[in-house]
């Protein structure tokens, strides 16, 4: 076998790298030396979760989830994989577009408020172990609160300092959908490494493609080999194969279509006898960016703060006009997500919401499925559709007998 060598700028261009999971804890010491803070999946609280890294030994070997509509639960794995699990709870997103940040703060004086923005610089993130699901998640709120009327705003800063180690999946959960979205199981463009991972009783290793130029100078700094043809044939095929285990699929068809034409579909009552419209599924997406702003004050008034906080289009303020919300029942809440989820976001940003990761069935306390929502809501259009063309057809046979 070749020797390890650092990979050195000018392997980007010939083709994958193989690395062994000693390596691990060389890309973290790279990337800590680079000023990065190195943000990556562990176990905390029963739950795999994402945190600062202090070492590469906190990432989660050996751990798996079993993941179900309503039900997340992690388990030991019978091997020492270190990304061997599905989404967990959190998305990139509170990192790139925090949960809580504060907009501004004014202070009394002489009779005026001092405001100050509160332009805090920007950490340099390194985001270590993210799904192809997420990568795409991710690539989307770029286009919502980074391009545009928003290139120069706090995500944009944040966004810009930001490196990116994706993982391909090889073992979707069974509520991944990702493949019927085209957005996994290999991961798309966006990254800077991408690892597919490669356990087996004698190795643990990682196939290694270099996205970036910033990857390929990170890289330089690892103990890496060659892929010979073989090895970057199993793992390639590992990635192609996951593609056909996915646990769930949204249906087939234009889905843009089918949430404009079924705004008046009986499915939304029976959905909405479901819903608690606690908003779960908004705060464990990882592309939802809706937002609200608080402001505060002390209590001698000297001093006073705006926050903005994620929102959610279940809550009841969301779409309150003066004389009242405009969507109050559970209905026109859930539809209203998952309308703009998969129908208007087309028109407003050019894809789909939606990435498949499956959080929203998992973090469901009643374990509502969209992919089955919009499979009964495309069901139910069809036999519209059918009766309607029953119906046609036997007016015009009623036509011609008269005619006759």
């Amino acid at each position: 076998m070749e020797e390890a060598q650092p990979a050195g700028g000018t392997r980007q261009a010939d083709g994958p790298l193989l690395m062994d999971v000693t390596a691990l804890s060389q890309l973290h010491g790279a990337l800590e030396a680079a000023g990065y803070q190195v943000i990556g999946p562990t176990v905390s609280d029963d739950a795999i979760v994402l945190s600062e890294l202090g070492s590469a030994a906190e990432l989660p070997f050996g751990w798996g989830v079993e993941l179900a509509p309503g039900g997340y639960r992690i388990r030991r794995r019978s091997d020492t994989a270190a990304f061997g699990h599905s989404a967990g709870p959190q998305s990139w997103k509170q990192y790139l577009h925090p949960p809580r940040e504060k907009m501004w703060s004014a202070d009394r004086s002489g009779g005026q408020f001092d405001v100050s923005p509160a332009d805090e610089p920007p950490r340099r993130m390194a985001f270590v172990g993210v799904r192809p699901c997420d990568l795409s998640a991710i690539g989307i709120q770029d286009q919502v609160l980074g391009r545009g009327d928003h290139a120069g705003s706090r995500y944009a800063a944040r966004r810009a300092g930001v490196f990116i180690v994706a993982v391909n999946c090889t073992e979707p959960g069974a509520t991944c959908f990702c493949t019927s979205m085209g957005t996994g199981p290999g991961a798309g463009p966006g990254y800077d490494l991408a690892l597919t991972e490669l356990v087996s009783d004698s190795e643990h290793r990682f196939l290694v493609d270099v996205g970036s130029q910033a990857g390929a100078e990170m890289l330089a700094q690892v103990a890496v080999t060659s892929a010979d043809d073989g090895t970057t044939g199993l793992a390639r095929s590992a990635v192609t194969e996951a593609a056909d285990q996915m646990g769930r699929s949204m249906p087939a068809g234009a889905l843009h279509g089918l949430m404009a034409g079924s705004y008046d579909a009986a499915r939304w009552d029976d959905v909405a006898q479901r819903c608690l419209t606690c908003g779960n599924c908004t705060m464990a997406c990882p592309t939802c960016f809706c937002t609200t702003v608080e402001d505060v004050s002390d209590l001698s008034g000297e001093h006073a703060e705006r926050w903005q906080l994620w929102d959610s289009c279940f809550s009841v303020s969301f779409s309150y006009l003066p004389g009242g919300p405009i969507r109050s029942s559970d209905r026109s809440k859930y539809r209203q997500w998952l309308t703009h989820k998969l129908g208007t976001w087309h028109d407003q940003f050019g894809s789909s919401g939606c990435v498949g990761c499956g959080r929203c069935i998992v973090w469901c306390p009643v374990g509502i499925d969209l992919t089955e929502e919009v499979a009964a809501l495309q069901a139910e259009a069809q036999q519209a559709e059918a009766q309607q063309a029953e119906a046609q057809q036997a007016e015009a046979q009623q036509a011609g007998g008269e005619q006759q």
